[in-house]
């Protein structure tokens, strides 16, 4: 396996772990245990991030395009409606 597909399978990987720990947390009732599991996930929410970075420099993944200010506003406001 080369290096382009290891990184983008850590990647995948990690944004489904971080998906599961929310899905957890969100219904967990044991205080100690909720609080362990979200310092899971930050843990995997920051090594997802250093991870990404590296990938972008690299040229292995490439981010969406950046959304415009009229774009943020109409999502505001369509949000705002609900």
């Amino acid at each position: 396996m080369q290096e382009k597909e290891m990184v983008n399978d850590a990647l995948s990987t990690l944004n489904n772990s971080i998906t599961e720990y929310g899905a957890i947390i969100a219904q967990c009732d044991n205080q100690e245990l909720r609080k362990s599991i979200q310092q899971l996930r930050d843990a995997d929410e920051k090594f997802q991030y250093d991870l990404y970075k590296i990938a972008v420099q690299k040229g292995y993944y490439k981010p969406a395009v950046q959304a415009t200010q009229q774009e943020i506003q109409q999502v505001r406001a369509q949000l705002s409606e609900e």
